[in-house]
């Protein structure tokens, strides 16, 4: 990534700024992980500091990387583009550390889980039938190019509500502005920490 001194002129940097440190608040960021993005134009973005706490970002942290570029991104960076080339509707992009969703995706063994009976599958599913059974897929974590790969044909083959784990790493959320990238990965950290609850009450029970 090449560091742009355009990022304080980005009309939306304050507004990632205040959207990672408002995930940071609430644990789903531990030392200074994770990856927040927000679409420039067709083939750049604005991403936040990979070394940087998220509590303390700025529009002077963010550096602005093309996908034009000759330099290799690494697997996080990676995905990021691929999710931004996806569709023009995809405008934001945030991965995130909490506790409940690793957890959850190192419990989970399938490649995906089905979230059924929740109210907020609403704020999250990506079609009709979503509203009834949502599935959230599970990517083993690989080296950059498998999980592009994997990414390539889970895209392929079926509608994505919004997000996905990879296993032991992180969860990804998109939306096609800050609200509604804010609203499906707090969904999503609701709806994941419900089924944690669930899991632990139907082993107490059994």
């Amino acid at each position: 990534m090449n560091q742009s001194i355009q990022t304080n002129l980005n009309p939306y940097a304050i507004q990632l700024c205040t959207l990672s440190r408002w995930a940071a608040q609430r644990q789903w960021l531990p030392f200074s992980s994770g990856l927040f993005s927000i679409r420039t134009s067709e083939h750049s973005a604005l991403f936040t500091a990979a070394d940087k706490d998220k509590n303390e970002l700025s529009p002077a942290d963010l550096i602005s990387y093309h996908w034009t570029s000759q330099n290799q991104p690494d697997t996080a960076t990676a995905i990021h583009q691929f999710l931004y080339q996806q569709s023009q509707q995809h405008k934001v992009i945030l991965q995130t550390h909490g506790l409940q969703a690793t957890v959850f995706s190192c419990l989970i063994k399938a490649d995906q889980h089905l979230f059924v009976g929740y109210e907020l599958q609403n704020l999250v599913a990506a079609s009709a039938e979503q509203r009834s059974c949502c599935p959230l897929a599970i990517l083993d974590p690989q080296n950059t190019e498998l999980t592009l790969q994997e990414l390539h044909q889970r895209f392929a083959r079926e509608t994505l509500p919004h997000a996905f784990l990879i296993r032991g790493h992180g969860l990804y959320v998109w939306g096609d502005s800050i609200d509604s990238a804010k609203r499906h990965l707090d969904t999503w950290h609701f709806l994941i920490a419900c089924e944690l609850e669930r899991i632990k009450a139907s082993c107490h029970f059994n």
